[in-house]
């Protein structure tokens, strides 16, 4: 498992949530020794343009912090599908999140959809023909279910359940009734924390749909999976929660 990441990350890019000071500092501080860190790296416009119109990308681009966080994000997810598709499973540590950006507009601290154009991207190139999408944030990710509305090659789920047990056997249903996919994502937020705004999950079941995905993508993915952080706003549970599923996915 490699952390694709940016000391630029740590900045403040403006004054939602997920752009808070001090939000990712203590996963950094977590993972750094167990895991192998990879620098992120902008991503191209063009690539960026498989997924937004250029009036969008014109409306993020007046705000230059954010838009600039925003492609070093995008492209961090990118640098992470590329790694597991290599067959080295691998987790973008990125802020913007992205799940809530469609090609048109975007919203909930959201600019850039990192996991769909990442997947826009190995679609495009050919490298993978089909991708599952597993997206276990508090909120849905209309961003990425508009952008593969229809789509006969993505396959997005986002489960939902009113307890911690009934959500991981939703996720392990909704894994198993799945086909076989080229490679599995992960749109991890951990806003359901139980100490986070959810109010749902505990730290170790993330570990366990962290093994979920692993099993998933060891028996139908050639062992190819990859995750991108969304939500999780309770900066140490996020650190926990995190770990946990990184443990289980590697």
């Amino acid at each position: 498992m490699k952390i694709v990441f940016h000391q630029k990350f740590h900045q403040k890019y403006t004054g939602d949530p997920a752009a808070a000071d001090g939000r990712l500092e203590p996963a950094e501080k977590k993972l750094k020794g167990a895991y192998e860190f990879v620098e992120a790296e902008p991503i191209a416009v063009a690539d960026v343009a498989r997924v937004h119109d250029q009036s969008h990308i014109k409306d993020v681009k007046r705000f230059d912090r954010v838009y600039q966080m925003a492609l070093l994000a995008a492209g961090g997810t990118l640098q992470a599908a590329r790694l597991a598709h290599s067959g080295e499973p691998a987790f973008a540590l990125v802020r913007p999140p992205g799940h809530h950006a469609s090609p048109d507009s975007c919203w909930g601290f959201c600019y850039i959809n990192n996991i769909a154009v990442a997947v826009k991207t190995l679609l495009g190139e050919g490298l993978v023909k089909s991708v599952l999408i597993l997206d276990f944030d508090l909120h849905y990710g209309d961003g990425t279910a508009n952008t593969f509305a229809g789509s006969q090659q993505v396959k997005y789920l986002h489960p939902e359940a009113s307890s911690n047990l009934e959500f991981v056997a939703k996720c392990k249903s909704e894994l198993r009734d799945a086909p076989g996919y080229d490679i599995i994502a992960v749109s991890a937020g951990f806003d359901r924390h139980c100490e986070d705004w959810g109010s749902l999950l505990e730290t170790e079941d993330y570990g366990t749909i962290g093994r979920m995905v692993k099993e998933y993508a060891q028996e139908h993915c050639q062992g190819r999976s990859f995750g991108v952080l969304e939500g999780g706003y309770n900066h140490q549970t996020l650190a926990d929660a995190l770990e946990a599923l990184l443990e289980g996915m590697g």
